[in-house]
């Protein structure tokens, strides 16, 4: 897998915070950009952030935006999801994800998909 995704504390209570951790396989940070991915029962799956390889340029969905921080360690080749301020429609199965390029391409504002995925993870927001 390109990808491996991992959450400390997939359960939390809303307005609470979670980190979001992607260790890179088989390439570098400086080689492809990730994207993280979320999908909700009974909803399309939904890209929220995106980091690009170059330059570190980001992406964030309007509905994330000012509440979630992506960030990169490239000594460790990892992405991180930073999420703050945790709403219940956050609830859903969370992905990283690649597609083998450098940056994070979107289209009226929405995150292309991508080709390679890691597994998904559980987090739920709830009281």
């Amino acid at each position: 897998l390109r990808c491996s995704c991992s959450v400390w504390g997939g359960l939390v209570q809303p307005g609470g915070s979670l980190r979001l951790s992607c260790a890179a396989s088989e390439f570098t940070l400086d080689e492809y950009a990730i994207g993280w991915f979320r999908q909700a029962p009974g909803k399309e799956r939904e890209g929220i952030s995106c980091i690009g390889s170059k330059d570190g340029r980001t992406y964030y969905a309007e509905s994330v935006k000012g509440r979630f921080t992506i960030s990169r360690d490239k000594a460790k080749n990892t992405v991180y999801l930073q999420m703050n301020n945790l709403k219940p429609e956050d609830t859903g199965v969370y992905y990283c994800a690649t597609d083998g390029g450098p940056l994070c391409t979107e289209k009226g504002g929405v995150l292309n998909d991508m080709d390679f995925w890691g597994k998904g993870t559980q987090v739920t927001v709830s009281s």
